[in-house]
């Protein structure tokens, strides 16, 4: 199924958990944020967040440094 992540169109098998997507797309990075059609995604939600085709996703990580 298609959702856009970040602004890019990508494709995620059925059934793919928000859990799941930031393990294949900001693996070792531990602050991250998730936000799903707009609404931020809880972590304690992530595993039982599913995303659903069309979904808009923005991952964020936070970089220290200034």
């Amino acid at each position: 199924m298609e959702v856009t992540l970040n602004g890019v169109p990508t494709e995620v098998t059925d059934g793919t958990t928000i859990a799941a997507l930031v393990a294949t797309r900001a693996e070792g990075h531990s602050r991250i944020a998730v936000a799903r059609n707009g609404e931020v995604v809880p972590r304690g939600a992530w595993t039982d967040t599913r995303v659903a085709p069309g979904d808009e996703l923005e991952m964020l990580v936070a970089v220290a440094g200034g």
